[in-house]
Formats: C-alpha cells, structure tokens, sequence
C-alpha cells in the first residue's frame, strides 16, 4: 500500500502561536497527514519559536525592517526563498502581524491561509472579538480565508459560529472563539492535505480548487 503524501507546511507567527499548537499537535498525533517544515516569526523572543522547539520543528527570525505592517520588498523575496528551500508547498499565518505583498502572493497563490477571530468580512483587523461586542453583535466566530494584499480579506474557505452570551466579557469571547480556531484551522488544512494526496498528475502540480 503506498503511503499518503505529506503536505509541506510552513507556519508564520508574530506571537504566541496557540493555533500553531493547535496543528502541530495534529500533526504528532498523526490526525493531519502534514509535515511542519518551517516556523518562522518576524519577532525575535516569540513564543512561537519556542513553541516550534518544543515540538523539534526547524525555526528562524525573519527581521521585518522599518516597516511596521508589512515587510520590505526585499525581505519578503528574502522569505520567499526561506520557505522554497524548506519545501513548503502551504503558508499558514498563525498571528503574522504583518500583511504580505507580491512576492509571497506570486509565489504561493492560493497557498496562503490565515485565520481571523471574527465572521469575515465583518470585523477585520486588531481585537475583532472586542469590536463584535462595541457593535451589540449576538454572535460572532472564526475565519479560515485566503490571503490577499488587503487586511484579513480574501475568498473564505470556513467558519465557525459561536454565540455571544449576556454580560460576556472580552476575554471570555476572545478564549471561547480561540476553542473554535484550534477545531477549524487544523481541519481546513487537513482539507489541503486531502488534495494533495489525491493529486495524481504531480507534474501539473495540486488542485486548489
């Protein structure tokens, strides 16, 4: 019997990177047939680069430059080939802080995913879970989408709904919506990881579709 291939995954983080736990959990459990090959965080003392430690996942500190939402175009191409010579065939943002341009979306289109603690496109940007209550929302969730040039955009791929309960507080929102992002965004890549498998013309390369 052939064994399934693994998806090459790299994981981008400016943070604590509980949702990189999340995958790489799955990923030792052997409940998600990917292989985390990179982590990578344009922040020094990240938690996440511990975390990629933790879990023997090779790691690396990308300098983000002067810019404070987004990196210099030469240390995005820089990026770019940090994760072409790792092998990474899919880019999950797991609270990359910053938004990525042409040379990362040229170079992995429709391989680059990011998830949101909000029912996109309501809510994009910083502490969507505390804009949902300012707004009197009832219920609010999480997005897995594509990544494009624009802030938490792009064609969304899962949800996740959960109900905002009376007197809630941010921070119990915020903790109750994060148990949601630790169920969806492993399976969505587990989805990724299906096609791959499935593709069978590996000369013409995997489906997104």
């Amino acid at each position: 019997m052939t064994q399934m291939k693994r998806l090459s995954i790299g994981i981008l983080g400016s943070g604590k990177g509980s949702n990189c736990r999340a995958i790489l959990e799955r990923i030792r459990s052997g409940d998600l047939a990917a292989e985390a090959r990179l982590v990578v965080s344009d922040v020094l003392d990240a938690p996440i680069l511990d975390m990629a430690r933790e879990f023997r996942v090779a790691n690396t500190y990308l300098p983000p430059g002067r810019f404070r939402t987004r990196l210099e175009p030469e240390i995005e191409e820089q990026l770019v080939q940090t994760l072409r010579h790792a092998g990474v065939e899919l880019v999950v943002l797991a609270g990359f802080m910053r938004v990525l341009h042409q040379p990362m979306l040229k170079a992995f289109p429709h391989r680059i995913i990011n998830i949101h603690p909000s029912l996109l496109p309501k809510f994009p940007g910083l502490e969507a879970w505390k804009q949902a209550l300012v707004a009197g929302e009832t219920v609010t969730g999480c997005t897995v989408h594509y990544v494009d040039d624009r802030i938490d955009h792009g064609q969304i791929l899962a949800q996740k709904e959960v109900k905002i309960l009376p007197n809630e507080s941010a921070e119990s929102l915020h903790a109750r919506i994060q148990v949601l992002e630790h169920e969806l965004y492993p399976a969505v890549v587990a989805e990724f990881c299906k096609r791959y498998a499935e593709a069978t013309q590996p000369d013409k390369g995997w489906s997104d579709n």
